[in-house]
This record gives C-alpha cells, structure tokens and sequence, in this order.
C-alpha cells in the first residue's frame, strides 16, 4: 500500500473540528472504526452539548417519552414499513381522546416530560380533528410537549387542507404542538425516496416544512435511516442536506440516525450491522459539525451497541420509549427502563442525566 500524506492532513483538519467536504467524509468513511471513533469522540468533545455547566465531557443524557402513534391509517403505502394499514383494515384505528389521556397520565407517572406523537396519512381526518386533539391534551396536561407530526405529515397536510404550509404549521404551533420530529427523513436523496416511498414528501418537502417551522421558533430533529437501496455517497449528501439547512436556519436540536429494520416489510434490501451502524455514527458526528447533540439508537442496535455508540460520537442515549409501535412490527424488540439507562451511561464513566426536548437538565 502506498503511503498517503494527505490522510494525515485530512485526519488532523478533523481532529481540530474543522469542517470536512463530501468527498472528505467519503474518505473517512474507509477509515478503520476505531479511528473513525476517536475522531468522532474527539469531535463531541469539541461539541457544546457536551459542556453543561462547565462540566466538560461527563455527562450523557437520556429523555422519557412516549410514542403515540394516533392513527396507523396510511395511504403512502412505503415499502420500508410494517405499520401502516388502509382503512379498511380489521385493525385500523384513530385515537380518541380518553385512550391518550390514558397514554399520557401513565407517561408522567413515569416521570415523562414529552409525547412523540406521529401517525400514518389519514386521507379523512380533517384539521380541526387535530386541532382539537393539540388543544385538548394542552389543555389537560399542560407540562407535557408535544413533539408531533414529522414533515412528510405536513406535506400530507397541505394537500388535503389547501393551505400554505406556513398557516399550516402556526396554527398546530398555536393550538399546542411544542416542536416537530424528524421522522420521514430516510434518505434526502430523491433517487433513493422514488424506490423506497414514492407517494411520500420528496427530499426538497422535508427540509422546505423544517425551514419553516424553525422560522417561526419550534425545534426540530434531523433523522437518517440507511441501509437499504442508498449508496454510501447519497448517505452523505444526506447529512450535507441537514448541515446547509442548519446553517441556514439553525432549528435542529439532535441528529438520529437507524438502520433499516426489514422483518415484516415489503422493502426488499440488504441490511447493515453494527460495525456499519457504528460507523455511520461517527461520520455523522464528524460531518454534523453544526449540530451539538447526536443520538444513539439502541432502539433498533440493542443495549450493548446502543452504549458502544456512546464511544462513537454519541453524547445522548435517546428515550426509555415507554410505547413503540412503528419499528417494532419490522420486528426489533428492544426495550429499556430508567435503571437501564442509568446503568449503561455510568458504567463507561459517564454521568446519566435526564434532559427535555431542548436538552435542558431536568432536576438542576
């Protein structure tokens, strides 16, 4: 093998948290894993998310919420995804209002601060339908956020109420929605989207609802799930999609990325591993240098690797998940509690810590 100087040189750029390119990132993707991982540990060092109080990098953090999926009526039909069901499904459903009360009183039982509400594209439920629920659990339970309804539902939105996507997203804001997810983010390559979920908001739609809503002051989350019909080029261009929309608008609390969970779907593809999840991990960590917080996803990993990835960048282990219904029929069954969390955190010498959507300390 010929020796390369302009590693050294990429590998110390990277090393001081510079900004990297595309083709940059595509050569640290080559990289052995282990390098690939100090880099990104180093790079979250670098990171303010990891420097609360002036504590340096001792802190790891971990939510409580639930997911409350209101509807799994869909007419997106993705191939990637086992939830979805027509209307006319013996087991379709639409939430009412008692079975979320229900859902959220156990949530704050739990010492839950949010609700990660999502649901399939209903083409019959009506906006005051949802405006009334916003309200409602406003209303009722007005400490809890409401992180709801993912893009591509907006989009979903605009269609069936004929309204700029602007109103669209002031008036849920108004009537209780807190900040929105990142879900429907896949891959922000339309090449990938038009195989995987063609009647679904293409990439340019994703990131057009996230400018807005940053715009008007909520937050968001930017997510990736790779590992199907994507090239390792179009992961990339993918992370350099959020990062230009994060510089231009600045609204991403924490980037998620997951792999492609394949049981009981109609998707077709190769699945990745850990070692391909891991190294994604850290490349994300590395390029997202706009982005302070990145999230591990033991939800479909597992404990073990969901830990691993905090050596990898990571600086939050996400939520104990007390309801998952989405990945979970594309068969991952992981689940975790507080103790759980708590205990993964602390035995690689970190301190676990509670945090809200916006990554304030709870209990501080």
């Amino acid at each position: 093998m010929i020796y390369d100087p302009s590693i050294d040189e990429l590998l110390q750029k990277t090393w001081k948290g510079n900004r990297i390119t595309q083709d940059e990132a595509l050569r640290l993707y080559s990289l052995p894993l282990e390098t690939l991982g100090a880099i990104a540990q180093r790079r979250r060092e670098l990171a303010k998310a990891s420097a609360y109080e002036g504590r340096g990098n001792e802190i790891i953090t971990f939510s409580i919420d639930r997911n409350i999926n209101y509807t799994n009526v869909c007419n997106v039909y993705c191939k990637f995804c086992a939830f979805w069901r027509s209307e006319k499904a013996n087991d379709a459903y639409v939430i009412s209002h008692e079975e979320i009360d229900k859902k959220i009183e156990e949530t704050l039982t739990l010492g839950g601060t949010q609700i990660l509400m999502q649901g399939g594209h209903h083409p019959k439920l009506d906006k005051q339908w949802y405006l009334d629920l916003l309200s409602h659990i406003r209303e009722k339970f007005p400490t809890i956020n409401v992180h709801g309804f993912s893009p591509s539902e907006f989009v979903h939105f605009q269609e069936v109420f004929d309204e700029p996507m602007e109103d669209l997203i002031r008036d849920f804001h108004q009537a209780g929605l807190g900040s929105i997810p990142g879900g429907g983010g896949e891959i922000l390559v339309d090449r990938v989207r038009k195989k995987i979920s063609p009647l679904k908001a293409m990439s340019s739609d994703w990131l057009r609802v996230m400018a807005i809503a940053h715009r008007q002051g909520l937050a968001t989350t930017a997510t990736m799930m790779f590992g199907h019909v994507e090239t390792i080029e179009e992961r990339i261009e993918h992370l350099d999609r959020v990062r230009v929309q994060q510089d231009e608008t600045g609204g991403f609390t924490a980037f998620i990325a997951w792999t492609f969970q394949a049981e009981n779907t109609k998707l077709k593809a190769p699945t990745v591993g850990s070692h391909e999840y891991l190294r994604m991990q850290a490349l994300s960590r590395i390029y997202l240098d706009n982005i302070e917080n990145i999230q591990s996803s033991w939800v479909t990993q597992g404990r073990e690797v969901g830990q691993i990835a905090l050596q990898h960048g990571a600086n939050d282990l996400g939520s104990i998940m007390i309801e998952e219904n989405v990945v979970s029929k594309a068969g991952t069954v992981y689940c975790m509690d507080v103790a759980d969390m708590q205990r993964l955190i602390s035995d690689i010498g970190y301190e676990p810590r509670q945090r809200d959507n916006w990554y304030n300390l709870i209990g501080i």
